[in-house]
């Protein structure tokens, strides 16, 4: 019966947890839409970026990427100080926009505690890669999760080596170097940053029943190979067509669908 009881506690415990960080997510979320709409932005999209490593890095800051619809015709440009794609945090209540992976070495400079080992480096190593890659998406990527390498040198220094690769909606990577001293102080950071779009929407939805087979066919393969993420578009686009463009539409996001594209 006692250990019954520890483990309700326990469980209460881990749950209560959970929902006090849901709630202060929600409530995060919430701070930046409103930053959002007060500095008179449109078109765009926020998403939550959460990870044990961000947690255990930047213990209390909730961080999310925010980026401006640019395809098939970008939204107004951003409002001052922000790009097409940025990263926002909030800090106690309080909202912080990064604009670019300079902004984001600023931040870690000024609020990354010096690192106590190697696990503490390699969380570090993992955070800036996986913010990082929010500069470069447009809705459309798809990276691979985040895979650093970390050693210590004899006096003490460690070095953390790692990279974020695209998987889909383009090719490329970033990469970055961090040193850390021996007193486990952000030294140095450098990234070099190779990401490059493919297909993307402009006018394919509206080519599904061109009367040539040729453009027909291409609009096709164009909208299978960005696959789930030209969802928005083809909503879009399906809500001002007629009939016959509709069921066209609706055929190629069954194929999308059905072959797992």
């Amino acid at each position: 019966m006692v250990a019954r009881w520890t483990f309700f506690l326990a469980l209460v415990g881990v749950l209560g947890s959970a929902w006090q960080s849901s709630a202060r997510a929600g409530h995060s979320k919430a701070l930046v839409r409103k930053y959002l709409k007060d500095a008179g932005a449109t078109g765009y999209t926020i998403t939550a970026v959460t990870a044990d490593y961000l947690d255990n890095s930047f213990p209390g800051t909730d961080f999310f990427e925010v980026y401006f619809r640019q395809y098939p015709v970008a939204v107004a440009p951003p409002p001052k100080g922000l790009s097409a794609s940025n990263v926002f945090l909030v800090q106690r209540g309080k909202v912080f926009p990064l604009a670019d992976p300079g902004d984001l070495e600023a931040f870690f400079f000024e609020q990354l505690a010096p690192v106590g080992d190697e696990a503490d480096a390699e969380d570090a190593g993992l955070a800036w890669l996986r913010l990082s890659e929010a500069f470069s998406q447009d809705g459309f990527f798809t990276f691979s999760a985040p895979q650093v390498k970390v050693t210590t040198s004899p006096d003490g220094e460690i070095l953390v080596t790692g990279s974020v690769t695209v998987t889909a909606g383009g090719r490329g990577s970033i990469s970055v170097a961090m040193v850390f001293d021996s007193d486990g102080g952000l030294d140095s950071v450098s990234e070099k940053r190779d990401v490059r779009p493919g297909v993307r929407p402009i006018c394919q939805a509206t080519k599904l029943l061109d009367s040539d087979p040729l453009v027909r066919r291409m609009a096709e393969q164009d909208i299978l190979v960005m696959g789930r993420s030209a969802k928005e578009y083809l909503d879009e686009q399906r809500a001002k067509a007629k009939p016959g463009l509709k069921e066209a539409i609706d055929r190629i996001w069954k194929r999308i669908v059905d072959e797992g594209w």
